[in-house]
């Protein structure tokens, strides 16, 4: 019998799928009988500046009736956790056959070639490496928050750039004076200059409603560092040879705009920074489910973590039935479960039809429109990404200490997000109900739903 036949089924059995097998359920099940009388495993992940994080779990000791459930259990958290945390150097402390398994999915040829590859070249620039060791060999953690945003003062622009659409917004001291949204495609242009051309338009549309422009900040998809993408979906066409004129994209926009002070971060960090400066509370996760599904997090101390938060790689869904991701190849990525290309995978079970000759942003609001109108099928698709999002919230429980989760984006518009909150909260109430007291699950107004991470952009420089 494989681990796979014995995930534990969720009580909150989502509408249009009912091969689904929630994370929080399995670790939650294998941890609470492990801890009693298992081995220690001590993960390490080294990342830049010195940064390094720890994650501690159990795991059966050999000969044990649940032992060979123990490399899926810790190749699984291993995952999630280049995701969530990022690194180029990985500890594995504890037996050494788990540590040199994990070695091996990750070698050039094996199973996680994919995140070798993606860490080395695209984020670190740098090869990954496994180091097995014995758990008082993995260092101490040296966690790196920062203070970003919140900052109002003068007149700024804030944009965010999602794979369907392009948002700004013009600010006078915290006040928005102009926004607007533009459909556009940008993963399906190679040349780089068709970004350079579409942002700078819409920096000079929001410039144009302000007496001057004191500084800039932008959100958008993938890994930013030094204001520089390192990977991005936005930029998926464009040619390897000609990725140098991305990495110089927003430099070149700053100079154009003048040389003011300008702030790019990943959209999911600006998710939960528009959280904080919404709610006013720290401990905020925020999930924007757009053309994919992007994830940050304002930490307790109100910092945000430097983690690479890049979720939508990250398994949501252990069941051998789930979809592939894509771009990763990898199997019940949360890409596929908490953005619309959701809505488009579960449309089909629905009876819904697709317009298939248009712009993502015009096939969402297709099914939207259904959805407004309460056809039944539209309403199952909203439900059954409701209970994806309460169990993947749980799961995320496990890797933040989160109080608040900020829920926005395109799929929330209208109907939709009232749907999505009301059954997530469904199901922590049923499976998780420590979690339902403690944790709150919020959304914006509508029109922060659509806005809101431009405007906390343009918090992002400071003036000073």
């Amino acid at each position: 019998m494989t681990v796979a036949n014995l995930l534990p089924p969720p009580a909150v059995v989502p509408p249009l799928d009912p091969y689904f097998r929630p994370p929080a359920l399995f670790h939650r099940d294998f941890q609470a009988e492990a801890e009693t009388r298992g081995e220690r495993v001590t993960l390490g992940l080294e990342g830049e500046g010195g940064r390094f994080s720890r994650y501690e779990m159990r795991i059966f000791p050999k000969g044990h009736r649940r032992a060979p459930e123990n490399l899926f259990a810790v190749e699984r958290v291993v995952k999630f956790l280049l995701w969530q945390r990022g690194g180029f150097r990985l500890y594995v402390g504890g037996p050494p056959r788990i540590g040199e398994a994990i070695r091996r999915m990750y070698a050039a040829d094996g199973a996680r070639a994919f995140e070798r590859a993606f860490l080395a070249t695209h984020v670190y620039e740098r090869p990954f490496e496994v180091q097995v060791c014995r758990p008082d060999e993995v260092p101490p953690p040296n966690e790196q928050g920062r203070n970003v945003g919140g900052h109002l003062d003068g007149c700024r622009i804030g944009f965010d750039l999602g794979a369907s659409d392009r948002k700004v917004a013009a600010v006078i001291n915290g006040e928005v004076v102009y926004s607007e949204e533009v459909v556009w495609e940008p993963r399906k242009h190679a040349d780089p200059h068709y970004h350079y051309r579409e942002i700078l338009a819409a920096l000079q549309a929001a410039a144009a409603h302000m007496p001057r422009v004191d500084a800039i900040g932008g959100s958008a998809a993938g890994i930013y560092i030094n204001n520089q993408p390192r990977v991005a979906s936005l930029f998926q066409a464009v040619p390897p040879e000609r990725f140098g004129e991305v990495k110089s994209l927003f430099h070149r926009l700053q100079r154009a705009m003048g040389g003011v002070p300008l702030v790019v971060i990943n959209d999911g960090d600006i998710t939960a920074l528009a959280g904080a400066l919404n709610l006013r509370a720290p401990g905020i996760l925020g999930i924007a489910m757009g053309s994919s599904e992007a994830v940050g997090f304002v930490d307790a101390q109100g910092k945000i973590t430097g983690w690479l938060n890049e979720l939508s790689f990250a398994p949501v869904d252990y069941s051998p039935h789930a979809p592939l991701e894509e771009w990763s190849g990898g199997r019940g990525c949360g890409a596929t479960y908490l953005s619309q290309q959701a809505v488009f995978r579960l449309a089909s079970q629905a009876g819904i039809e697709v317009p298939a000759d248009v712009p993502n942003a015009e096939k969402l609001k297709s099914v939207q429109a259904k959805l407004e109108a309460d056809h039944a099928g539209a309403v199952q698709i909203w439900e059954t990404m409701g209970v994806y999002l309460g169990y993947t919230i749980a799961h995320y429980a496990s890797f933040y200490d989160l109080r608040h989760v900020l829920v926005l984006g395109r799929c929330t518009s209208g109907r939709g997000g009232n749907l999505l909150l009301e059954n997530a909260r469904k199901v922590l109430q049923r499976e998780f109900p420590p979690l339902a007291e403690m944790v709150q699950l919020h959304l914006p107004d509508e029109k922060s739903r659509r806005v809101g991470q431009a405007v906390a952009a343009a918090s992002l420089p400071s003036l000073a």
